[in-house]
C-alpha cells in the first residue's frame, strides 16, 4: 500500500506540525475466543487530542486495518471512503486544539505483527500479545506512529471473562463484565504500548528500594507464560534476576525506575528475542525451557532480561527522535545488560559471551556491502526495520565498551545520569548524548564519534615484533589496516599481552601486560621493549576495543600447537574469535579450523564458548570447506563430537553440548543407528537424560536422513502434542529427502499464506538442509523469480524470513553467485531493502567461494 512506508520526511513534517496531548484507546478483543471470520478482527475504538501549529495545515493519521466504521475530527464525521485509504486517515483543515475519534475493525495478526492471535493446540485456549517495533501500532489504533510524538496513553481492554488482561499502566479496579481500565501512563512512543490478554498463568512478586534520602519505591512484579508450559516455569529465577537489575541500575543511573509495575510476558510465536514496552515487557516463551539446557542459555536468558529493563531508562524514558538513531537505545541496552551481567549477576563471566558471540555478530554484519555507520541513514520504516542488526546492537555496545575505556567508567555513568534527568520522557539525538559525555569525560567527543559512530567498517591490528640475540624484544608495534571499502582508521585503546609457558603445568599465562593508544597506520608500544620473548602476543587483550586480531606468525604457531593450554578463559575466547575470524576471510583454511576444534574444544570450560564452537564448525564444514572434503570432514568431526560426548562428566552441559553437536552433524548409518537407539532406549550414554526436546533434537537429522518416516514423527508428536511439539513435527516433516516433501514445503511458505511466522520458521529450518543439495538444487532459479513478489505480497517480518531463509545458500557454487548478480543487475528498482537482504546473502555466499579456494589450496596436515 502506498502509504505504509512512512518516510522521515514525512515524519520530520508531521512532527514540525503536531504535538500530541494524549490517547485513549479501547479495544474488544471479545471475538478472539469465536471461530472462523467471526474471530478475524476486533473492534478499535481511538480517541487522539492533539495541538497543530499551523491552523488549517493538513495531515494524517495511521490505521493499517480491514475497515473503519467512523471517524470524526472536531465533532464533525467525515466518510471513512473519502478519508481513508488503507493505510492512512487524512486530516484537512486542523484546528489549533483538535480530538480525533476513529472507530475501526482491525486485523488479529498470524505474523507477529500487530495484535498476535494464537491458539493453543494443547488445550484450545487463545492466547494475545502485541508487538509493534518499529512501526505496527497502526494494525492495532488509529494514532501518529512515529517515535517522537510521544503522548500519555490510557487502555481500556474488553476480554472474555476470566482473562489475564495486561498494558503499560497498572489496572485501575476490578474489571467489570470483562472490561479492564489500566492507568495512563507517563508519554511514551506508540511503538512501546502493549497489551497481552489471554488466561496466562500469572505469578507475581515484588521489589522495594530505599533511596538514600529516605524515599521508597516499590514496584509490583509479574510473570507470565501459557497454562501449557507453567509446569516449566522457574519464575523464581526470573523474578532474582529482575530484582538484581533493578539494584544495579538504581546504583549506577540515580534515577528511580519510571514506569510503575513491572511485568514480564513470555509469549508464543514471538518474532524477537524480546520488547522493552514499559511496564509490560514481551519475550518469546523459548526463554521458558522445556527440557534441561546449558548454563549458556540461564545466561542468555539474564542478558535479554537485563538488557530489557536497561531500555526503560535508554529508550523508554528518553527515546531517539527518529530511526537514525536507534543505536541510542539498542547499543546501550546491548553494553549494559552484559555491564549488569557481570557487575549484578550469578554470570560473571558475562564479557566473555559478549566477545564471543555480540561481537562476532558485529564483525559479520561490519564486511557486509550493506554495512553502515552506528548512527544510520534512516530513509523509512523498511530501512529501520533492517537496521536491528549487529552494527545497532553489538557493534554499538561494542563502541561503548571502548568509549568506557577511553572517558573513564565513571565519566560515562555520570553522563548517563545527566541525559536522563535533562532529556526525560523526551527525544534525542547524538548531539544530545555527546554535550553530556565530553562535559563529563572532558574528551573531545565530536572527534571520537566522527571516528566510531558515523564511519562503517571494522580495523584489523597485528602485532610486529622484532629480537635481539638475547631474546628479548627490541620492539613491538601493532599495525592498523582497513578494508578498501571503508579506509577509517580509528583510534583504539589496547592492552597488549605477552604469555609463555609456565614451567610447573605448561600452561599458556601472562606475564606482562601494557595500555596503549592506538592511532595510525603503526603504533610502538615502547613499554614492552625490553620483555622477554613471548610465545603469544594478544593484542586487545580483556577485549576492550572493537577489531580483528591478527596474529604475527610465531603467535599463530604457538596457537595451532596449544590453543588448549592458555589458562585464561577471556584470552582463549578472543583466541578462538580471531582464527574464526582468520577462516571467514581466507586466511586459514577450514581444515585447520576443524583440526583445532577437534584438538581443543574438548579442553574448552566456558560453555557458551563451546557451544559458540560447536556452531562455527558445522558453518565451515557446510559452506566453507572443500567439497571434496566434505565428506571426510563430517566423519571426523562425528568422530570427534562422539569421542567428546563419551568422555564428557556424566549428566553435565558439557555432556548436553557435545550430545547436540553429535546430533547436528551425524551422518554414517553408525552414527544414526545411535541416534535411534538413544530414542528407542535400546542405548544409553552414561548421564544423558533424553527428555522431549532432546528427543526432538534426535529425530531431525534421522529425519532429513531418511531414517525416520511420517509415521514416526506422528508417533513423536502424540508424545508431545503441544505448541513446541507441533513446530519440531513441522520442522522434521520439511527435512525429510524427498521431491515430493520438498515441493509440498516450498508451496507452503512461497504459494500460502495460511502458516502462522512460527510455522514459516519451522518449515524453512526443516526445507534448508545442507546434505541434501541435490534435491534443493532446483529451488535456486525459483528462489530469485519468486522474492519480489513475496515482498510485496506479504507482511515485511515474513518477507524478510522468506528472503533470508530459502536462498540458495546451500548451493556454493559460481552459478548461484552469477544468478544472484543478474538478479541484482535486473531489479534496480526493487525496494531498497529487499535488494539489502539479497545482496547480504550474496556476500555471504561469495565468502564461502573465497572460503572453499583456501581450503582447496591447503596443503593437507601431516
Amino acid at each position: 500500500m502506498p502509504g505504509e512506508n512512512l518516510s522521515r520526511d514525512e515524519a520530520r513534517t508531521r512532527g514540525r506540525l503536531l504535538s500530541v496531548d494524549g490517547y485513549d484507546v479501547a479495544l474488544d478483543v471479545r471475538s478472539a475466543v469465536e471461530q472462523g471470520e467471526a474471530a478475524a478482527t476486533f473492534r478499535s475504538r481511538t480517541t487522539i487530542r492533539f495541538r497543530c501549529t499551523e491552523p488549517g495545515a493538513s495531515s494524517f493519521a495511521d490505521l493499517l486495518a480491514p475497515s473503519v466504521t467512523s471517524v470524526t475530527l472536531n465533532g464533525r464525521a467525515l466518510d471513512p471512503a473519502e478519508v481513508f485509504d488503507g493505510t492512512r486517515i487524512a486530516l484537512a483543515d486542523l484546528a489549533a486544539e483538535n480530538t480525533l475519534v476513529v472507530d475501526a475493525r482491525c486485523a488479529y495478526s498470524r505474523t507477529g505483527e500487530g495484535l498476535h492471535r494464537f491458539i493453543d493446540p494443547e488445550d484450545g485456549e487463545v492466547y494475545l500479545y502485541t508487538q509493534y517495533e518499529p512501526a505496527d501500532a497502526r494494525r492495532v489504533f488509529a494514532n501518529f506512529e512515529q517515535p517522537n510524538l510521544k503522548a500519555p496513553f490510557r487502555f481500556e481492554v474488553t476480554a472474555p471473562e476470566g482473562w489475564v488482561v495486561l498494558s503499560n499502566g497498572a489496572e485501575e479496579g476490578e474489571p467489570e463484565q470483562g472490561r479492564h481500565r489500566f492507568a495512563q501512563t507517563r508519554p511514551i512512543s506508540t511503538y512501546i504500548t502493549a497489551v497481552v490478554a489471554g488466561p496466562y498463568h500469572y505469578v507475581t512478586d515484588s521489589y522495594r528500594r530505599v533511596f538514600a534520602d529516605g524515599t521508597e519505591l516499590e514496584v509490583p512484579l509479574g510473570a507470565l507464560c501459557r497454562k501449557g508450559l507453567a509446569r516449566h516455569f522457574d519464575a523464581d529465577d526470573v523474578f532474582t534476576v529482575t530484582k538484581q537489575g533493578l539494584d544495579f541500575f538504581h546504583d549506577h543511573f540515580d534515577y528511580p525506575y519510571p514506569f510503575g509495575k513491572y511485568d514480564q510476558a513470555f509469549v508464543p510465536e514471538y518474532n524477537l528475542g524480546a520488547m522493552e514496552n514499559p511496564g509490560c515487557v514481551t519475550f518469546r516463551e523459548e526463554f521458558i525451557f522445556r527440557g534441561k539446557v546449558t548454563e549458556a542459555s540461564y545466561e542468555g536468558r539474564a542478558n535479554v532480561i537485563l538488557h530489557e529493563m536497561a531500555h526503560m531508562w535508554f529508550g523508554d524514558l528518553v527515546t531517539m527522535q527518529w530511526w537514525d538513531d536507534l543505536w541510542l537505545k539498542e547499543s546501550f541496552a546491548d553494553f549494559m545488560g552484559a555491564f549488569a551481567l557481570v557487575g549484578a549477576t550469578r554470570f560473571t563471566n558475562g564479557w566473555i559471551t559478549f566477545a564471543n558471540r555480540r561481537k562476532s555478530w558485529a564483525y559479520r554484519a561490519d564486511q557486509l556491502p550493506s554495512t553502515h555507520p552506528v548512527t544510520a541513514d534512516i530513509r523509512d520504516l523498511e530501512d529501520a526495520k533492517l537496521n536491528f542488526d549487529g552494527i545497532t546492537y553489538a557493534k554499538g555496545a561494542s563502541v561503548l565498551k571502548q568509549l568506557v575505556a577511553y572517558a573513564g567508567q565513571d565519566a560515562f555513568l555520570e553522563g548517563a545520569r545527566r541525559y536522563f534527568k535533562r532529556h526525560a520522557y523526551g527525544n534525542t539525538r547524538l548531539a544530545d548524548l555527546l554535550s553530556v559525555l565530553e562535559e563529563t569525560s572532558g574528551r573531545d567527543m565530536a572527534a571520537w564519534s566522527k571516528a566510531w559512530l558515523e564511519t562503517a567498517g571494522v580495523n584489523a591490528l597485528t602485532p610486529q615484533v622484532t629480537y635481539d640475540a638475547q631474546d628479548r624484544i627490541t620492539e613491538l608495534s601493532i599495525l592498523q589496516e582497513a578494508a578498501a571499502a571503508q579506509p577509517q582508521l580509528r583510534p583504539h585503546r589496547v592492552a597488549v599481552g605477552l604469555y609463555r609457558r609456565r614451567d610447573e603445568d605448561g600452561a599458556l599465562v601472562r606475564y606482562a601486560r601494557t595500555e596503549v593508544d592506538v592511532t595510525g597506520p603503526r603504533t610502538v608500544v615502547a613499554e614492552l621493549a625490553g620483555a622477554e620473548r613471548p610465545e603469544l602476543v594478544l593484542v586487545n587483550d580483556e577485549d576492550l576495543t572493537y577489531c580483528k586480531i591478527r596474529f604475527d606468525e610465531g603467535s599463530l604457531a604457538t596457537l595451532r600447537a596449544r590453543l588448549g593450554d592458555l589458562e585464561d578463559p577471556l584470552a582463549r575466547a578472543l583466541c578462538w574469535a580471531a582464527l574464526w575470524g582468520l577462516t571467514r576471510d581466507g586466511l586459514v583454511p577450514a581444515r585447520d579450523y576443524l583440526d583445532l576444534v577437534l584438538r581443543f574444544a574438548g579442553r574448552e570450560t566456558d560453555i557458551g564458548v563451546l557451544q559458540s564452537l560447536h556452531t562455527n564448525a558445522r558453518t565451515a564444514l557446510e559452506h566453507y570447506s572443500a567439497p571434496a572434503r566434505r565428506e571426510a570432514a563430517t566423519r571426523e568431526l562425528a568422530e570427534g563430537a562422539l569421542r567428546e560426548l563419551r568422555l564428557a562428566e556424566p549428566g553435565s552441559g558439557h555432556q548436553l553440548a557435545w550430545a547436540r553437536h553429535f546430533a547436528a552433524i551425524a551422518a554414517s548409518p553408525a552414527d544414526l543407528q545411535l541416534l535411534s537407539g538413544l530414542l528407542d532406549g535400546s542405548a544409553k550414554i552414561d548421564g544423558l537424560e533424553v527428555d522431549q526436546e532432546l528427543r526432538w533434537t534426535f529425530l531431525e537429522p534421522l529425519a532429513s536422513h531418511g531414517a525416520a518416516d511420517e509415521d514416526a514423527i506422528a508417533a513423536e508428536l502424540a508424545r508431545d502434542d503441544t505448541a513446541s511439539g507441533r513446530r519440531h513435527q513441522v520442522r522434521c516433516l520439511a527435512a525429510r529427502p524427498s521431491a515430493e516433501v520438498k515441493a509440498r514445503a516450498w508451496a507452503e511458505v512461497v504459494d500460502s499464506d495460511a502458516l502462522s511466522n512460527a510455522l514459516v520458521e519451522a518449515t524453512i529450518s526443516g526445507f534448508v538442509q545442507f546434505g541434501q543439495r541435490g534435491l534443493l538444487a532446483p529451488y535456486a532459479p525459483r528462489y530469485f523469480a519468486m522474492i519480489e513478489r513475496i515482498w510485496q505480497e506479504r507482511s515485511i517480518e515474513i518477507a524478510m524470513s522468506v528472503v533470508r531463509g530459502l536462498f540458495p545458500s546451500w548451493l556454493v557454487e559460481q552459478t548461484t553467485l552469477d544468478a544472484a548478480d543478474a538478479w541484482l543487475a535486473g531489479h534496480a528498482d526493487a525496494a531498497p531493502a529487499l535488494r539489502r537482504m539479497v545482496a547480504e546473502e550474496r556476500d555471504d555466499l561469495a565468502r564461502a567461494l573465497r572460503a572453499q579456494a583456501c581450503d582447496e589450496a591447503a596443503v593437507p596436515t601431516p
